[in-house]
């Protein structure tokens, strides 16, 4: 358990948070959500002891104990995989470490009997005993294996040094986790393993994340971070969101009557109290619900961008023939003889566990490089705009402001209100409009690219990880106009609702072929046969 009263931050002149008083309980799981810059991982920094606030206090219950992710990837590297999962229980380690020395001591005295029996005592106290076994059975589920945990962190990649950091969090069951964007740069099965590990656990955890999923699955509250004010909300990310939309349309409906509105927000909490019932966490979630007030659910001041796209005209039946594409880059070959043909409406999700695979089908599609053999015929109806995993081309050294930078994209219409129309989407409106367009953040970057997609009007989207450095208000509406989009797409992505509520098609490269089958997202993680199917195309 922990307590936050009375914390304030600033920095400078800028107020982060101002007199925050919540308390996080045992078995619950608390998602902290805010626009970009709003503090989420700061907050999780002042709950560390890492940051301290200006004011106010953090505490937990006597002896407990707390693990937060670590973000330093490189901080353990002259470290085993093992050892380094232990560490994650300070104290435990410091014990094996202190046993170890005093065992090799050549003159061994009645005093350091004495200590080692005080040791061994504490030693299986904190299950000692089980350590490397339980850190073992960790690894393994994140998908880690045996021949690597003797390994130093030193030689591992980068995403299998996430994990190893993640098992760090979690061993040892810790009183208080606190873990931001855990899923980064996890596998779906990583991120499967940790959804189903955190399901079970009793104690308190806080995550910061960007995925939908994740927080739909995991949390019993929101804890939202808005204008220096925080939050708490009972229900997951989707039941925040969705109230809080709800809430906002009926503060501004003026002709329904007060107990007209009180009736809907009443259904609208039985139906997310019936659909928690039958998740795994039910019990506990739907209980929750089942207390929340007409009270309990207000407006969110966040402002979210609108994400439409309108083809300038329809594409006809041929959309794109590849035949035999074959790449290899720096002496590995990514691609090997890739073959499909991609039918009007084919909402395709590519993907591979070689991240570069996907990048370079998508750049050879758009022109962009070319393949060492193969061929690929778009159709003659086709229009296609893209949005590149790394934009720094479009914008480096840019001497435009936002409005001329986007006027370049526009072959027609040059007029000023109309460019402006199209960036006031994704929420640049007046002095916004005119910032320099090589001093953007990342997510500013991606919201403008999608500006210049809308404006496009193409009949076919290429889109290599577009939710990258968006906050949650800009995925959800990128999320919700692809949805409506009705052209044909190929797009990569990370994000399991953003695919799920997309792809209608599932394309796989591996080293031994392509897997290309019409499916929903969780009928392909679901069917279990198929699965060992792909596992056996990586392996052989």
């Amino acid at each position: 358990m922990i307590n936050v009263t009375d914390v304030g931050l600033r920095f400078g002149d800028k107020k982060l948070f101002e007199d925050v008083n919540v308390k996080f309980s045992n078995g619950n799981c608390y998602g902290v959500i805010g626009a970009n810059g709003a503090g989420k991982s700061t907050f999780l920094r002042i709950l560390s002891g890492q940051v301290e606030p200006n004011k106010g206090t953090v505490t937990m219950s006597p002896n407990e104990r707390m693990a937060v992710l670590e973000q330093d990837h490189f901080k353990f590297d002259d470290y085993t995989v093992l050892d380094t999962v232990i560490m994650g229980h300070k104290r435990l380690y410091e014990i094996m470490q202190e046993k170890d020395v005093l065992y090799a001591k050549p003159d061994f005295s009645e005093e350091d009997g004495i200590l080692a029996a005080e040791l061994e005592g504490e030693f299986a106290e904190l299950d000692g005993w089980e350590a490397e076994t339980n850190a073992e059975k960790m690894l393994m589920g994140l998908g880690i294996k045996k021949d690597l945990h003797s390994k130093p962190m030193g030689e591992l990649q980068g995403g299998e040094k996430v994990k190893v950091l993640l098992a760090q969090a979690l061993f040892g069951n810790p009183d208080n986790l606190l873990l931001d964007e855990p899923t980064n740069h996890l596998d779906f099965k990583a991120i499967n393993w940790l959804e189903e590990f955190l399901l079970s656990y009793q104690n308190t955890v806080l995550v910061v994340s960007h995925d939908r999923h994740f927080l739909n699955k995991v949390c019993t509250h929101m804890l939202d971070i808005d204008f220096s004010r925080v939050q708490l909300f009972v229900g997951n990310y989707d039941f925040w969101y969705e109230s809080s939309q709800l809430a906002s349309r009926l503060m501004k409906d003026q002709n329904k009557k007060k107990e007209e509105k009180v009736k809907e927000l009443q259904n609208f909490i039985a139906r997310f109290s019936s659909n928690a019932s039958k998740a795994k966490q039910a019990t506990s979630r739907k209980k929750l619900l089942d207390k929340i007030t007409i009270d309990d659910i207000q407006p969110s001041s966040r402002r979210y961008p609108f994400v439409g796209f309108t083809p300038e005209r329809e594409a006809g039946k041929e959309i794109l023939t590849v035949e035999g594409l074959t790449k290899t880059i720096d002496g590995q070959k990514v691609l090997d003889n890739v073959s499909f043909v991609v039918n009007k409406s084919d909402k395709i999700i590519l993907m591979s566990r070689n991240e570069l695979a996907r990048t370079t089908l998508l750049e050879i599609l758009m022109g962009h490089i070319e393949p060492d053999s193969g061929s690929f015929k778009w159709g003659v109806t086709t229009t296609r705009c893209d949005l590149p995993k790394d934009n720094t081309s479009y914008f480096e050294d840019s001497e435009y402001n936002l409005v001329d930078w986007l006027r370049q994209y526009s072959p027609n219409e040059k007029d000023e209100t109309f460019i402006r129309g199209f960036l006031g989407k994704m929420l640049f409106s007046g002095e916004e409009a005119l910032k320099n367009a090589s001093v953007l953040s990342g997510g500013e970057k991606v919201r403008c690219m999608f500006s210049r997609l809308m404006l496009s009007g193409a009949n076919v989207l290429i889109l290599d990880e577009p939710t990258n450095h968006l906050d949650l208000e800009s995925i959800t509406a990128v999320n919700n106009g692809l949805i409506a989009f009705k052209g044909t797409m190929l797009f990569t992505s990370h994000d399991h609702k953003f695919i799920q509520t997309i792809a209608n098609r599932i394309i796989e490269l591996t080293p031994n072929g392509t897997f290309d089958k019409m499916l929903t997202f969780d009928e392909y993680l679901e069917d279990k046969d198929l699965q060992i199917q792909i596992d056996e195309m990586y392996e052989k």
